[in-house]
């Protein structure tokens, strides 16, 4: 038969791919690490990535003749990626005892509200983010792990179990949930959930969105679907920062880590706008998403728009710009000063942002607010990132979950002010909703509350009773300054005050029994109120509680089995 040249090309990838299944299929995931460049080929024939394209922010309309006073706040969220609590400057932190200062983050606290009881939505970025999206548990529409394809979970627990020493606990791989998980691309926030940005887009306002989505990769999941005029961004969990063989770009890789070689080894380095076709930035990532940010400002200042501004720094690949690296001489552990480099990157960005409120007469009528999706990760092996809490992402422990959480509003909120309530990510719509006066829905139950009396200093007394997370078979509840920790996996509790003991050192579950079964009780009521698992986790891993990647493994050391 006398087929069409293109044709027969389709049919030779075609084939390609029926045999890279089979392949894979026979010889196990560790090909996704022997294989690399030819994965990477088949995954550019799949979905190209083009030269760089300008990106054209469209306008709104002339409006400057409205008053301050008649025209309603802009919103801007900034959420960063793994961001660590001792990450930032502010209250005397900072990586490597303080040499990479953030004056332009510290600057939110400083002229805003600093949360100081801050918290995540999950340990996990794509829970995490879900929650902040709906307002909601994302438990409750089945969303409680991170998106993730099964051969990358499978490759992750056959990584971590080598070498393991006897008596250590090892990860778990879940074949026999393999067939009710669907691709990772459908893994996402279903189209029935109303987002922040359709709930703005409704109340008239421009809806704008750079960066990290990680909340579903097809049709009716995409942030175009979800609410958003328009996107510059991923729609994955990740991205390279630059090209690897870039001579401006300096990396730092840990091959004995599966996470950190597994993203290495298949993430690109591209971004698309709204659903078109994925191209390279002119720029270093975070400096590239931070420039596209303030030209979204610009074309946007004429009319009422919410930003949302998600960094995928400083989550790994660890890549920083040869500039920001050598400004860190001082620093000497090579993976700690690309770190700091790719902080002092993403506080610039933020610092740009501010400038461009500034500058187009935005700054004292805009809701600011930072925050970070958990808390810093124990795989890239940097010290001390949540200190002085315990914990890493991926873990429960206040420094998986505990966050840096500004609200800025100069028009009408104070500056310098530390409120001490317990608020989550959730709470970002309810207060969104109130700043821009529109009406929340009313078919559903909205977990989140209004943060703006309490930043303020104006409300009254507790809006609810307790904050609860939930990854499958670990669970937490927070009521009272009293927290539970429950590991299914282990068959093991932790209970901490947090008014004494804020870094959860003291386990007191032994000797308050009635506190832990009052706390227990109220975790499954809550569990009663969620919905079904849409896709359950294939991957239970140890997590260290108390050593970061780069240290040896502790005998009888504490961990949790995380979920993903």
């Amino acid at each position: 038969m006398n087929l069409p040249r293109w044709l027969k090309i389709i049919a030779m990838i075609g084939l390609v791919l029926a045999l890279l299944v089979g392949i894979v299929a026979s010889q196990g995931a560790k090909l996704f690490l022997e294989f690399p460049v030819l994965l990477k080929i088949v995954s550019r024939l799949r979905d190209p990535i083009g030269p760089h394209q300008t990106v054209v922010w469209e306008a709104g309309p002339d409006r400057a003749s409205a008053t301050a006073s008649e025209r309603r706040p802009n919103i801007v969220v900034i959420l960063v990626d793994d961001l660590g609590w001792n990450d930032l400057s502010w209250n005397g932190g900072g990586v490597a005892g303080g040499a990479v200062p953030t004056p332009n983050i510290d600057s939110l606290a400083r002229d805003g509200v600093e949360f100081t009881m801050g918290y995540a939505g999950n340990a996990t970025c794509a829970p995490s983010r879900a929650a902040l999206m709906t307002g909601r548990y994302p438990q409750r529409f089945g969303f409680e792990s991170t998106p993730a394809p099964p051969a990358m979970g499978r490759l992750s627990a056959e990584m971590s179990n080598e070498g393991l020493p006897e008596g250590a606990p090892r990860t778990i791989f879940h074949e026999e949930w393999l067939s009710q998980v669907p691709p990772m691309r459908e893994q996402g926030v279903p189209g029935e959930e109303i987002t922040i940005a359709e709930l703005l887009r409704g109340g008239g306002y421009r809806t704008l969105m750079l960066g990290k989505w990680h909340l579903g990769d097809t049709e009716g999941k995409r942030p175009s679907d979800q609410g958003f005029d328009q996107f510059l961004g991923f729609n994955s969990g990740g991205s390279l920062f630059g090209l690897d063989e870039d001579p401006e770009i300096i990396s730092a890789k840990n091959p004995d880590d599966p996470i950190d070689t597994i993203v290495w080894q298949l993430l690109p380095f591209a971004v698309q706008m709204n659903n078109g076709p994925r191209f390279e930035p002119d720029l270093y990532m975070t400096d590239y998403l931070s420039r596209e940010a303030v030209r979204a400002i610009e074309a946007n200042r004429d009319r009422p728009f919410f930003l949302y501004l998600a960094y995928n720094a400083p989550h790994n690949p660890l890549q920083a710009m040869k500039s920001d690296y050598d400004a860190l001489a001082g620093i000497e552990d090579h993976t700690t000063r690309v770190y700091g480099a790719m902080l002092r990157s993403l506080d610039r960005g933020v610092g740009k942002v501010l400038d461009a409120l500034r500058e187009n007469g935005l700054e004292e009528n805009t809701l600011v607010v930072f925050s970070s999706d958990n808390g810093g990760a124990h795989y890239i092996g940097v010290p001390g990132l949540n200190d002085p809490y315990r914990g890493w992402k991926m873990t429960f422990f206040e420094g998986g979950l505990h966050s840096p959480f500004f609200m800025k509003w100069p028009a009408r909120l104070p500056a310098g002010r530390k409120d001490d309530t317990p608020v989550s990510h959730i709470d970002l719509f309810t207060t969104a909703a109130a700043a821009a006066g529109v009406t929340l829905p009313a078919d559903r139950p909205i977990d989140g509350i209004n943060l703006l009396p309490h930043a303020r200093g104006e409300a009254q007394g507790a809006e609810r009773e307790a904050l609860f997370w939930r990854s499958h078979g670990l669970k937490v509840v927070l009521a009272e300054g009293w927290k539970l920790q429950v590991d299914e996996r282990q068959d093991k509790r932790w209970l901490f005050d947090l008014a004494s003991d804020p870094t959860e050192r003291r386990d007191l579950a032994d000797r308050e029994p009635d506190r832990v079964a009052s706390l227990q009780a109220r975790l499954d009521r809550h569990d009663r109120e969620l919905g079904p698992i849409a896709f359950p986790a294939l991957v239970e891993g140890a997590i260290p509680i108390d050593r970061n990647g780069s240290e040896p493994r502790v005998p009888g050391e504490a961990f949790q089995y995380w979920p993903n």
